[in-house]
C-alpha cells in the first residue's frame, strides 16, 4: 500500500484507525475500497450487536440510531467515491464511452 491509499483509507475511516491492520487487510483484500468497507462494516456489525436505545427512566437514555445511519452513510459514500487504486478510474460498471470522429480538413478561402 502506497501512501495515497493509506491517506485515502485514513480520510475515510478517520485518523484513529491502526496503520498495520490496515496494511494487514489490504495484503489480504488488495483493493482499499474493500478495507474500507471491511472496517466500516465491522463498525456497523459492532453497534447491531448492543442494543441501539437504552432508557432508565428518570435518569438516562442512550440512543446510537443515528450513530447507524451515519455508519451506513459513510458505507455509501465510501462505495461511490473513486478510490485510487480503482482500475476502470470513475466508471465503476466497466462500460467505458468511444468517441469516433473524423478529421477533415479545413478549406481556407480568401
Amino acid at each position: 500500500m502506497d501512501e495515497f491509499q493509506r491517506a485515502w483509507l485514513l480520510a475515510q475511516l478517520g485518523p484513529d484507525v491502526d496503520p498495520a491492520d490496515l496494511e494487514r487487510r489490504y495484503f489480504r483484500l488488495g483493493l482499499v475500497r474493500a478495507v474500507a468497507l471491511e472496517v466500516l462494516g465491522e463498525r456497523r456489525a459492532k453497534l447491531l450487536a448492543d442494543p441501539l436505545k437504552v432508557t432508565v427512566d428518570g435518569v438516562v437514555t442512550m440512543d446510537l440510531q443515528e450513530n447507524l445511519r451515519g455508519i451506513e452513510r459513510q458505507i455509501d459514500a465510501v462505495r461511490q467515491a473513486p478510490a485510487p487504486d480503482d482500475p476502470c478510474g470513475d466508471q465503476e460498471d466497466g462500460d467505458e464511452d468511444l468517441v469516433v470522429t473524423w478529421l477533415v480538413p479545413t478549406r481556407r478561402y480568401r
